[in-house]
Parts: structure tokens; sequence; C-alpha cells
């Protein structure tokens, strides 16, 4: 038997033992979409994470959404109204910021790559492009000098550090990611001797991280660096992104970020930052953190079988929507994501199963040698902490499956 991760808090069950999510029966939501797999997403709970975060960060910082995490159109629209920013990384997101109502001057746009129509399509509605190299710097200003608009740019920072713990490491050495530190300062005073709208920094140096004081350390070390940059150019930046890297407890073992601790520790290098900072807005970029808890993949058991002793519940799902519950995103060692039998949530288990999903592949398992309830044909598997990552993370067009339904409740 394999543990599997943490159920996050909330998730509660009816008197008849169904899974309940925004106050819904599980079983009800899935015949209200008509079919499984299906991702629900609990706007309560959304709502209460971003109230969580405002709690216990400093009233200075503002607090972006990194809509790579999970970009379904009414969640957009709904995060919208919580949160003062959106982080995008390509057109497409671009476009879907756009029309979920954020404010252009409220979108920033980060990663390599951008094409020039991207550039010209941030340029022209107004949103601020991060930009990642020298190369790129050029033509944004070349394209921006064609349309005849002054743009909004803003350089990211490759920092001399990351941050230790995380999942992803996205600053410190060599990275495809923003422009070595170094490198700057002239380059922020060309873009300001070129009269377009400098926005600041982006200084992102990894995600994924439980850690708070690894987080904290991070920050500290990411304003001190805003600081000497600011020194140098001579100017003031109107905003430095922190980046995120506050994660979610996805494995056995694995313990919630304590944000109240994060916050009082960036509360306190605030206030000790470069004077050059002193007019400057700062922000945290997160994604995961926010929308994770908040989703549920549900899939229905089509098959139980037994083979060589082994028992296997194949679902109607797998990793063409959850690929990162598969274990063939990111990590090095597969690991159970939170799993459970949806119509006997919190019941003890009584057997040890493998949760298979429906492809020709032995990839596709969404829990192995799980300890479940007893779980039939025709009941549903709950896979949580679906929120992020999910839906558009995932190959939905591999062997033809197509992708799952999505429900915000």
């Amino acid at each position: 038997m394999k543990p599997h991760g943490p159920i996050p808090p909330g998730y509660v069950a009816d008197t008849d033992g169904m899974l309940l999510i925004g106050g819904d029966r599980a079983d009800a939501l899935a015949d209200m979409a008509g079919d499984t797999p299906l991702f629900v997403y609990d706007s309560a709970m959304l709502t209460a994470r971003v109230a969580e975060w405002r709690a216990a960060m400093p009233d200075a910082v503002q607090l972006h959404y990194a809509m790579k995490a999970n970009p379904y159109a009414p969640l957009l629209v709904f995060m919208a109204g919580l949160v003062d920013g959106f982080d995008v990384a390509s057109g497409g997101e671009l476009k879907a910021a756009l029309a979920s109502g954020m404010a252009a001057q409220d979108i920033s746009f980060a990663g390599p790559g951008k094409r020039d129509r991207e550039l010209d399509a941030a340029i022209t509605a107004g949103a601020t492009l991060n930009l990642e190299s020298a190369g790129e710097a050029e033509r944004a200003l070349s394209i921006a000098a064609n349309l005849g608009v002054t743009p909004r740019l803003a350089v990211r920072v490759n920092p001399d550090f990351d941050l230790k713990g995380s999942g992803m490491k996205m600053g410190g050495g060599a990275k495809p990611f923003g422009v070595d530190a170094n490198e700057v300062p002239p380059l922020v005073r060309r873009l300001i001797a070129s009269g377009a709208d400098w926005q600041g920094f982006h200084i992102f140096a990894g995600s994924q991280a439980l850690d708070a004081a690894a987080i904290a350390d991070t920050q500290a070390q990411t304003v001190a660096l805003a600081g000497r940059l600011a020194d140098e150019i001579g100017a003031t930046p109107p905003l430095v992104n922190l980046g995120g890297g506050m994660g979610v407890p996805y494995f056995p073992g694995d313990k919630a970020v304590d944000a109240a601790t994060v916050g009082i520790a960036l509360a306190d290098t605030l206030a000790q930052r470069s004077a050059s900072l002193e007019n400057s807005r700062f922000a945290m970029e997160l994604g995961r953190w926010l929308v994770a808890e908040a989703g549920v993949y549900l899939t229905r058991i089509v098959d139980r079988k037994i083979s060589h002793a082994e028992t296997f519940l194949v679902t109607d799902g797998g990793l063409h929507h959850q690929l990162a519950a598969s274990g063939n995103f990111g990590t090095v060692i597969r690991r159970n994501y939170p799993i459970a039998v949806m119509n006997a949530f919190g019941s003890e288990p009584v057997e040890t199963v493998s949760v298979v999903g429906c492809l020709c592949t032995p990839l596709d398992r969404l829990g192995d040698q799980v300890a479940l309830p007893r779980a039939d044909v025709g009941d549903l598997i709950a896979v949580f902490l679906a929120g992020a990552y999910g839906a558009s993370a995932s190959p939905a067009s591999f062997l033809g499956q197509g992708s799952a339904r999505e429900m915000l409740v």
C-alpha cells in the first residue's frame, strides 16, 4: 500500500457519505454536467483563499493571479473580481485575460519566445510586457514605434539566487527566463531613454515551495536586489513583482506553507527597503496556491478487474486530463495525489487498489496501490488539488479522448 497526499481542508460529506463540493453533492454535479470526467471548481474556496492571503500580507502588496495555473473562462471572470491583476504568458492568455474584464493596465505578459504578433497585441492593448531579453526589448520598441504607441515595459530579472526547496527553480545561473541581473541597469536606461513607460521589475526565483522561511528569505533577497538595481539605474521602479513561490501540499508528508509567517517577514523586509524603492508598489504573483485546492477532478469507474491478485479500478478519466496527478508532469518519483471514493468520503479504507485511466499506456495511473473504501463500477472517484495545472496542462487530445467538462460552482 502506498499513501496518498492530504485531502485539502474544507471538504466534507453529506449524511449519505457523498462528497460535497461547494455545498452540492458530487454525483449531482456530475449529472448536471451531463457526463464525466469533470473538473469542479469551488468559488467559495477561491474567495476564502484570496481573503486568507490578504489577511496575511502587508496592505502595500498587490495580489496578481498567474492564470497559467487555470485559464477556465468562468473562473477568470470570477478571479478578476478578487485580485489586483493577471499575469499571462501567451497571446492566447492575454486575449482570455482581456475577455475576463481585467483592465489591460493590470495585466502583465511574461515568458520567453514572445512572437512579434504577441508583442504587438500587448502593446496595442496597453498591457505591460515583462521583457525577457535585450533582443525582445528592441523588437518591442520597434513595434511600438511603428504603432505610434508608448509601450508599457518592465524587465524580468534573472536573479543570482533561487528559491530553496522550490519545485521549479526559475532563477539563478543560466536560464531562458529574464535578463541576467548585471545586464539589467543598461537595458532599463535604454528603455527610459527611448521614451517607453518603464513599469519596473519582475523577479521570479522559484515556485511550489512549502517552507515559509525559505520564501521569506527569497523575498528579502528580491527586494534587496531590486533596490540595488534601482540605485544603479538612478530611477524608482513603479512596480516590483516579487514572483510567487507559495506551494500546496500534494503528497504524503507535505505540510501547508504558513502564509502568516511569510506575510510578517515580508512586512519587515519592506519596512527596511532601500530609499530608491520608497515609492514603489509591490506585488506577489500566485497561481496554484490560489486555485489548486478549490478544484476536484471527478471520474467514473467503468471496470473493476483483478490481475495477478492486484485490483484495478478503471475509470473514464486519466492522464489526458490530469497529467500531474499521474506523475508525468515534473515529478522525478511518482507519488499519489489526494484521492477518494466520492460516495464513501471519509469512510475507512478496506482494500488496496490502483486507480487507472482509460488510455493504452502504463503511465495512466491516478492512484497507485492506494487504500480506499470499496468501490464498484459506476462509483465516482475524486482526485483533489485539481484546480491548478489540470485540464489546460494535460494532453486532452491524446488518443482522441477529448477534453473533460469543467464547472464553477
